[in-house]
C-alpha cells in the first residue's frame, strides 16, 4: 500500500538501482545509493527515540539535503528545511513555531541553536539498522513536511503537507504532464520554496533526473544556458522572474538546447517575455502552473497551445486531476459563466493539513464546502481574484488583498500590471496603492514618458496610475518574486 512517500524512493531503487538519481556540483548519487544512505541517516534518527516529530534542516542546496529529507521520512518523523543564510531572529520564530526534536546540518554552517544535533559530515559512521528502520509504522495523514512562508503581518507561517497529499500531487502531475524517467530536469528553485517539490519528488517518482543548480548560476543567463545545453536538460520549473529575467537579457537569441518542456510557476508570468521563449524554442512545450503552498505546491496547469499576445493574460488553466477549482462571488455563491470574478477555492487531497501550531489561522483559510452540508468536506480560500474565460480556462487577476477600490470602482492591480508588461521597453512592472493613488514601478533600460498615453488604449481611464517610477532593478524576496512590501516603505 502507498501510505509514504519514501516509498517512492524503494521502489525506483528496486526498478533503476544504478540510474543517476541526482547531480550537484560535488557529484551525482545513483537511486541505490539515496536509498542506502538515506537509510543510514534514517536508523541514526531512530537511534535518537525521536519519533513522529518535526525534524529543523539547516543545510545548503545539494545531494545532502535530500538525503536528509528521505531519511526523516523514514524515521516516521517530517521536516522543515530553512535557508542556511536566514536572519537569526527568523530562525528562532520559526524554531519557536515548530519547537523541533532535531537539527540536521553540516559542521560548516556553525549552527549554534541549542538542539539536539545531527551532523550530515559524520554520516559514513553511522550505520543502517534494519530492524528499527521495520519497526517504523507510518499513515498517509502524517506530515511529510512544514514549510514556513511569510504571513501578511510578516510572522512565519507553517504550512503543513501529509503524506497523501504529497502522494496526490506527485502522481497527478507525472500523469498530467507526461513525465517519465527520459526526463532530465534542471531545479531552479531553493528547498525551502514549494516549487522544489518538482524537482525532488516528481523526479523520484518518474525515475528521471535532477541537476541541482547553484543560485548563483542564475545571475549569468549565459553560464545558465551553457549548462543546460552541456547537460541535454530537457525540462525546467523556473520562477516566472527568472524566465523574465533570461528574456530580458537576450540570453535566448540563437540558442540550441535539449528542452522539451518548460513551466512556468510561482506567480504571474508575463506573456511578453513568454513569448521570447516560444520564439527562441520553437519545439518546446510550455505549460503555466498555478498553486499556493497551501495546495502542495500546485492545483492546475495550462498547456501553451496557441498564440497569446503580449497584452493577454496567460490562463492558469484547469485542475490537476483529484483536485477541483471552486470560484465563489462575495456572498460565497458559485460562479460558472465566464468573465464574472470570485476567489478561486481548491478541494481535494492535495489540500494541506492546515498551519503547524496555528488552528485560528487554519480555520480562518480552510473552510467548510458551501455547496453541500452533510459531511466534512474543506476547501481552501486561496485568497486569489480569478475569472473563467470563453474556453473554461481560469485567468489569474491577482491577490484579493492588492484588489482596491478607488472612487467607486474595484481595480486589480494584476491586470494593470499585465497591461503595462506589454510595452515593449519594459522588463518587470509593480503595482501598489498608497497614500489613495496607484503606483506603478516599471524596469527598463531608460525612463519612459509616455506611459499613460500607452495604457489608454488597453485600460480604463480610471485604471491608469498616477505615478510611474522608473527602477532600474526591483528587490526581490527569497523566493525570487518583486517585494512589494519594500515598495510601499520607499
Amino acid at each position: 500500500m502507498l501510505n509514504s512517500v519514501d516509498k517512492l524512493l524503494k521502489h525506483s531503487a528496486l526498478l533503476s538501482p544504478q540510474k543517476v538519481s541526482f547531480v550537484d556540483s560535488n557529484g551525482s548519487i545513483t537511486y541505490s545509493k539515496l536509498d542506502e544512505l538515506s537509510d543510514i541517516l534514517a536508523s541514526k534518527i531512530l537511534d535518537l527515540n525521536i519519533q513522529k516529530s518535526p525534524i529543523l534542516i539547516i543545510l545548503p542546496k545539494g545531494i545532502n539535503a535530500i538525503i536528509s529529507f528521505f531519511a526523516v521520512l523514514k524515521s516516521g518523523n517530517f521536516y522543515t528545511i530553512i535557508d542556511e543564510n536566514m536572519p537569526l531572529e527568523r530562525i528562532n520564530k520559526i524554531i519557536q513555531k515548530l519547537n523541533p526534536a532535531l537539527l540536521i546540518t553540516n559542521k560548516d554552517l556553525n549552527s549554534n541553536l541549542n538542539l539536539k544535533t545531527i551532523y550530515i559530515d559524520e554520516l559514513s559512521s553511522f550505520k543502517i539498522d534494519t530492524k528499527i528502520l521495520n519497526s517504523v509504522k507510518i499513515i498517509d495523514t502524517d506530515l511529510a513536511y512544514v514549510l514556513f512562508t511569510s504571513g501578511s503581518t510578516g510572522e512565519p507561517k507553517g504550512v503543513s503537507i501529509s503524506h497523501k497529499s504529497l502522494i496526490d500531487f506527485i502522481i497527478a502531475c507525472t500523469n498530467d504532464l507526461a513525465i517519465d524517467d527520459t526526463h532530465i530536469i534542471a531545479n531552479q528553485a531553493p528547498f525551502y520554496f514549494d516549487l522544489s517539490v518538482f524537482d525532488i519528488y516528481v523526479n523520484i517518482y518518474a525515475r528521471a533526473t535532477t541537476h541541482i543548480l547553484p543560485s548563483s548560476i542564475f545571475a549569468f543567463p549565459l553560464k545558465a544556458l551553457e549548462y543546460l545545453r552541456i547537460n541535454n536538460i530537457t525540462t525546467i520549473i523556473w520562477v516566472p522572474s527568472v524566465l523574465v529575467y533570461f528574456a530580458n537579457s537576450n540570453a535566448l537569441n540563437n540558442i540550441d538546447l535539449s528542452l522539451k518542456m518548460i513551466i512556468a510557476c510561482g506567480e504571474m508570468m508575463p506573456t511578453k517575455q513568454l513569448n521570447i521563449w516560444i520564439k527562441a524554442l520553437k519545439n518546446s512545450t510550455f505549460y503555466n502552473l498555478y498553486g499556493p503552498t497551501e495546495t502542495t505546491l500546485a492545483s492546475s496547469f495550462y498547456k501553451v497551445d496557441k498564440k497569446i499576445r503580449d497584452d493577454e493574460i496567460l490562463p492558469i488553466g484547469k485542475a490537476f486531476s483529484n483536485s477541483e477549482l471552486l470560484v465563489f462571488d462575495e456572498q460565497m455563491n458559485l460562479i460558472t459563466k465566464p468573465n464574472l470574478k470570485g476567489q478561486l477555492c481548491i478541494r481535494g487531497t492535495g489540500l494541506s493539513s492546515g498551519y503547524y501550531n496555528d488552528l485560528n489561522k487554519t480555520k480562518e483559510a480552510f473552510i467548510q464546502n458551501p455547496l453541500q452540508n452533510a459531511y466534512t468536506d474543506l476547501i481552501y480560500k486561496t485568497g486569489d481574484i480569478v475569472a473563467y474565460n470563453q474556453n473554461g480556462d481560469l485567468l489569474y487577476y491577482g491577490r484579493l488583498d492588492s484588489q482596491i477600490k478607488l472612487n467607486g470602482f474595484r481595480i486589480e492591480l494584476g491586470e494593470i500590471e499585465t497591461a503595462l508588461s506589454s510595452h515593449p521597453d519594459i522588463y518587470r512592472v509593480a503595482c501598489i496603492f498608497k497614500n489613495s493613488q496607484i503606483i506603478a514601478f516599471y524596469q527598463s533600460s531608460e525612463q519612459i514618458t509616455n506611459l499613460k498615453e500607452f495604457l489608454k488604449s488597453k485600460l480604463q481611464e480610471y485604471m491608469i496610475p498616477r505615478k510611474f517610477i522608473h527602477k532600474s532593478n526591483f528587490t526581490l524576496n527569497q523566493n525570487g518574486k518583486i517585494d512589494k512590501e519594500a515598495l510601499k516603505n520607499e
